[in-house]
């Protein structure tokens, strides 16, 4: 782990086992953080604070493009690292430490946030300055590791702030790993990296030293966050999760669409907050779209994420690979029909592999349809009118994602203002750009990353200052 510059072991030699999602046995250990971690990485960082942020922006600019060039140079190594702990294939890994490298960049490029005007006359003038917040702490999900600890680490201390990172303790390699580049694209105690159990996520919620939360996960998880960080009144910024809809409209080109929503659903085994999770088809063509989406599952390759014929790995670990497995079996009890898949692999490997699963005759009632899956499962429901269908889309307490399929963009494009998320992609899903903020509404979460200025904005506090002349 990385505290105050400083590459250590947990202080009382604790160790956690990292295990290989395709064979279910532990291949290595990281340490175990303790208490009086978390308290000397919090005193380092908000140590570090009171230099940092003053430094030029120049100087913290610097430090993400250093940060960038080393782990690039080390691309190959990180990638194998998180498919060995995550199970994603490896050019898929390789994909995920590639766009964190252009996320440092991108960052290091735009993140000087210079006071805006708001009103000047003869007399005065107007300004909204921004200003560093504190120690950041930032709780990664399992999912994408990497890309994820990039959404705290990169925004924070571009924008003058310092951090503690806690990786989920299903994927804390890859993220550890970044200890040794850290130490050294940055001064002692910006950037610390502490891995742990859920518990130590709890500690540095309710560590009074640290200044705002930010966390990708569960709904339920961020909950538990904002009433823990209510005693200090905490800034979060919270990612949590998606129930997204994908409807497609009468008339829509069932052939050519289907591997393309099968795709955008499958993505990382479905384990993607804002994958397609509900798919909504007219009646007319419910019969043919359950058809073309069983025949891909039952084409798609799922293995070994270091096997290079694998396009879907296995479901990260063995409460995941339970949860998966319950709601299917409670679908299948409520009168669900199985195109395709509907149980675990038989994996050699004794990994956690589960079939892709294609559900119909299933609706709203169902676990499988008002809960998150983040598994392999897609779940198709009829409609018989596009009003009908966009009701029942919005009808859930989630709002992160959600896309309209059709052949006429015009008529999709319509349909998709009416769609209740804070992303909404027309013939596309899970295609987010770096100009774009991504966030949720509803209980899908608070503030936004990414989106240029709009997502370093999450990590200042403005000040308002009227100027004399």
């Amino acid at each position: 782990m990385v505290i105050n510059g400083k590459l250590v072991k947990a202080s009382d030699g604790r160790v956690d086992p990292v295990i290989n999602p395709a064979t279910g046995e532990t291949f290595t250990t990281v340490p175990s953080a303790s208490a009086e971690d978390l308290n000397e990485a919090v005193a380092a960082a908000k140590s570090a604070f009171g230099t940092w942020k003053n430094e030029p922006f120049e100087v913290r600019q610097a430090a993400l493009l250093k940060f960038a060039d080393l782990l690039e140079a080390r691309a190959q190594e990180f990638a194998k690292a998180l498919t060995s702990e995550q199970g994603k294939p490896l050019n898929m890994a390789l994909g995920e430490v590639m766009s964190t490298v252009k996320k440092a960049r991108n960052l290091a490029k735009i993140g000087n946030l210079t006071p805006d005007v708001t009103h000047e006359d003869d007399n005065c003038r107007y300004e909204i300055h921004y200003i560093p917040r504190g120690v950041i702490g930032g709780i990664t999900p399992w999912n994408f590791p990497l890309s994820m600890a990039a959404n705290k680490i990169f925004p924070a201390t571009i924008t003058g702030n310092t951090c503690v990172i806690k990786p989920s303790p299903y994927t804390p390699l890859s993220t550890v790993m970044l200890s040794e580049i850290a130490a050294e694209a940055f001064p002692p105690g910006v950037v610390n990296i502490l891995s742990g159990p859920d518990a130590l996520g709890q500690q540095i919620v309710e560590h009074p030293d640290i200044a705002h939360i930010t966390f990708t996960g569960s709904a339920a998880t961020g909950k538990k966050i904002m009433a823990t960080g209510s005693a200090t009144l905490k800034k979060v910024t919270l990612e949590l999760g998606g129930n997204d809809p994908a409807i497609i409209l009468p008339g829509t080109d069932v052939k050519k669409v289907a591997p393309q929503v099968f795709g955008k659903a499958m993505f990382n085994t479905g384990q993607v907050c804002v994958a397609i999770k509900r798919v909504f088809v007219h009646e007319d063509q419910y019969e043919e779209m359950a058809a073309e989406l069983g025949k891909a599952a039952n084409a798609a390759h799922f293995g070994d994420g270091m096997d290079p014929k694998t396009e879907y790995g296995p479901i990260n670990n063995q409460m995941q690979f339970d949860r998966v497995s319950e709601l299917v079996e409670d679908a299948k009890a409520n009168g669900a029909r199985v195109i395709a898949g509907g149980g675990p692999m038989n994996a050699e490997s004794g990994g956690y592999f589960y079939k892709p699963t294609v559900l119909a005759d299933v609706a709203e009632g169902v676990r499988v349809i008002d809960e998150e899956q983040f598994g392999p499962i897609i779940p198709i429901m009829s409609y018989k009118t596009v009003e009908e269908a966009v009701a029942r889309a919005n009808d859930t307490t989630f709002g992160l994602g959600g896309s309209v399929w059709g052949d006429n963009a015009e008529e999709a494009n319509a349909v998709a203002i009416s769609v209740d998320s804070g992303s909404v992609w027309v013939n596309d899903h899970l295609a987010n750009h770096e100009s774009a903020p991504f966030g949720g509404i509803k209980q899908s979460g608070i503030g936004n990353e990414g989106g240029g200025t709009i997502g370093l904005k999450e990590f200042v506090d403005m000040k308002t200052m009227k100027m004399a002349k």
